[in-house]
C-alpha cells in the first residue's frame, strides 16, 4: 500500500510537467483563419525557379465546361473559318420572343425597335448604325450578326459578357424575323394575316392604332420634331447642333 502511495506521488508531478508541455507546444503550433500558409494572387514566390506563386496551366488544360468546341454555336463559324447561315440551334416562336426581348435591352437602344438605326441614344447625338433592311445586311450569313454581337464591329462594343451564346442567337433569329416583316411578299402571308395588314394609303383600324399606342416604334419625345429628317441634340447635351437642336424642354444638363 505504502509502495503505491509513493508511486502515485512521485508520478504526479511528472504527469503535470508532461501535460505542460504539451499545452505549450499545442499554443505554438496555433493558426488563426487570417494566417495561412498560402500565396495570393500575383504575389511573388522564391520556391519555383522562375519566381512566380501562380503557375501555367499544362498545355492542352481546358476549364471544366469551358472546352466550347462547337464553333459554330460558339463563334458563328464553320470549320473553314466563314460565317454559318444555318442556326446551330432550333428556332421556334418561343426562341424568337426570347430574341425580342434580348434585343429590346441590347440592341433597341441603337439600331431601333425595327432595326433602321433610329435608336433612342441616336436621337440624342450617337453615330447611327445601318439600318438592317439594307440589302447588304438582308444578305449577309447568320454567323455575320453573331460575330458582330460576340467580337464587335466598328463604332459597336461586343457583347460577349453581357449577352450568352444561346441568347446571341436568340437575338440573331430576332433579327432575321424584323427584316421579314419589313420585306415580306403578302402573297406569301396566310389570309388571315393579309386580312389585317392595312392597305396602302388606308386609315389604320382601331385596332392597328391601339397596337402601335401601346408599342411605339420610337418612343415620344418633345426635343425632336422632325426625326430622323432633322436630328437633334437637346440643349446643355455637348456638341449640340444642326437644324434639330432646338431649345429643350428639359433642365440644362452640367
Amino acid at each position: 500500500m505504502s509502495l503505491g502511495m509513493n508511486f502515485h506521488n512521485n508520478f504526479r508531478p511528472l504527469a503535470v510537467l508532461a501535460l505542460s508541455c504539451v499545452s505549450i507546444f499545442l499554443g505554438g503550433c496555433r493558426q488563426d483563419m487570417q494566417d495561412q500558409p498560402k500565396y495570393k494572387p500575383q504575389r511573388p514566390s522564391q520556391f519555383f525557379a522562375d519566381g512566380r506563386s501562380g503557375r501555367p496551366e499544362l498545355e492542352g488544360t481546358v476549364a471544366r465546361g469551358a472546352l466550347n468546341d462547337d464553333s459554330a454555336f460558339y463563334e458563328g463559324k464553320d470549320e473553314k473559318g466563314g460565317d454559318v447561315d444555318v442556326f446551330p440551334v432550333a428556332v421556334d416562336r418561343a426562341f424568337i420572343e426570347r430574341g425580342q426581348q434580348r434585343y429590346d435591352i441590347y440592341c433597341a437602344p441603337c439600331h431601333g425597335r425595327i432595326g433602321n438605326g433610329l435608336g433612342m441614344i441616336v436621337r440624342r447625338g450617337f453615330k447611327q448604325p445601318p439600318s438592317y433592311h439594307i440589302d447588304r445586311l438582308r444578305n449577309a450569313p447568320a454567323g455575320h450578326f453573331y460575330d458582330v454581337i460576340t467580337n464587335g464591329y466598328g463604332a459597336m462594343l461586343n457583347y460577349a459578357a453581357q449577352v450568352q451564346p444561346r441568347d446571341r442567337w436568340a437575338i440573331v433569329a430576332y433579327i432575321r424575323a424584323l427584316q421579314y416583316s419589313q420585306n415580306a411578299n403578302i402573297n406569301e402571308l396566310t389570309a388571315d394575316a393579309r386580312s389585317k395588314v392595312p392597305a396602302a394609303g388606308a386609315p389604320l383600324s382601331a385596332e392597328q392604332q391601339a397596337a402601335r399606342k401601346s408599342q411605339p416604334l420610337v418612343p415620344a419625345d418633345s426635343d425632336f420634331y422632325n426625326f430622323p429628317a432633322e436630328p437633334a441634340t437637346p440643349s446643355g447635351v455637348p456638341g449640340a447642333s444642326g437644324a434639330g437642336a432646338r431649345k429643350s424642354n428639359q433642365p440644362e444638363r452640367k
